[in-house]
């Protein structure tokens, strides 16, 4: 830590922001990633080490105006636990019920786990699903400006976004579901959790009298990049679903999925789950 020259915890985001417009920041929240990074030298600290634990406005989820807010130091437990994403949006504490352990989930924040960019980040996949978008804000001319961007498009390479050094992501954001929403979400580890995911397959949509629409579906951990799979949406969307389609839907997932070979999985075993997966979830929506 001979690297860092000054430490800072805002108390205010123009605070934190106009911080990062001077460049030269490290900034730490949970710090359940950065920290091993850090210890494995492949990350090192900036002279500026922020802490922005100390940010009211980053905190909370809240639904407003039919929009779900998480804001970006929500953990995963809180997520995990709360109310109105139980209610609205159980596919994300489905996912946080799997992730990591206790210990984990209580330090861990959903705008860490977005930013480490991880292509086996586990919650990103059902937001994927629920077609979220982040926002992310910057100290330009003497003022706060925010942007928003979709999370699909928010991801570029492992480990790296279209965030700029000098914007802080501040929440994450998605429409409430509809009533005849219904998500699936699964993944496989050597472990149900604290290891990191060999597969994850997040499915989504509207489920109404057997017919599939507004179907998104998303894929972690076969491709440099969490990724929303086109061809097994468009194999579902608007369709009843039946043997056939769901079917149609596995041979699509492989067209999707882009894994490789590492020390955790080979290429075919990652093809394999997705087309096991796929299925299992599609049967599953069939269920319910």
């Amino acid at each position: 830590m001979s690297e860092i020259e000054k430490y800072i915890a805002p108390t205010k985001l123009a605070e934190a922001v106009k911080v990062l417009s001077g460049g030269g920041v490290t900034i730490v929240a949970g710090g359940t990633d950065l920290t091993p990074q850090i210890n494995e030298g492949k990350r090192r600290y900036e002279a500026t080490l922020m802490n922005i634990q100390r940010v009211q406005e980053l905190k909370g989820i809240s639904l407003e105006e039919g929009e779900i807010r998480i804001g970006c130091l929500a953990t995963v437990s809180e997520i995990w636990h709360n109310d109105i994403i139980a209610e609205c949006a159980p596919i994300l504490c489905d996912t946080a019920n799997c992730f990591a352990s206790d210990q984990i989930r209580n330090a861990a924040t959903i705008g860490g786990n977005i930013c480490n960019a991880s292509p086996a980040g586990d919650m990103i996949i059902p937001l994927l699903v629920l077609g979220a978008s982040v926002e992310l804000a910057r100290w330009k001319e003497g003022k706060m400006e925010i942007r928003r961007e979709p999370l699909n498009h928010f991801f570029k390479a492992p480990g790296k976004t279209i965030r700029l050094d000098n914007e802080l992501l501040t929440a994450v954001v998605f429409d409430k579901p509809s009533v005849d929403f219904v998500g699936q979400f699964r993944k496989s580890g050597p472990r149900p959790a604290l290891e990191i995911s060999t597969v994850t397959v997040g499915i989504g949509g509207d489920y109404n009298d057997g017919k599939f629409e507004n179907v998104r579906v998303a894929f972690g951990a076969v491709g440099p990049t969490p990724l929303r799979a086109a061809a097994t949406e468009q194999a579902l969307e608007g369709k009843t679903l039946n043997d056939d389609v769901i079917q149609a839907a596995v041979v699509a997932a492989w067209q999707d999925a882009r894994p490789i070979d590492d020390i955790r999985a080979t290429t075919w075993y990652r093809n394999h789950l997705i087309g096991i997966f796929t299925e299992e979830l599609l049967n599953n929506v069939c269920q319910n």
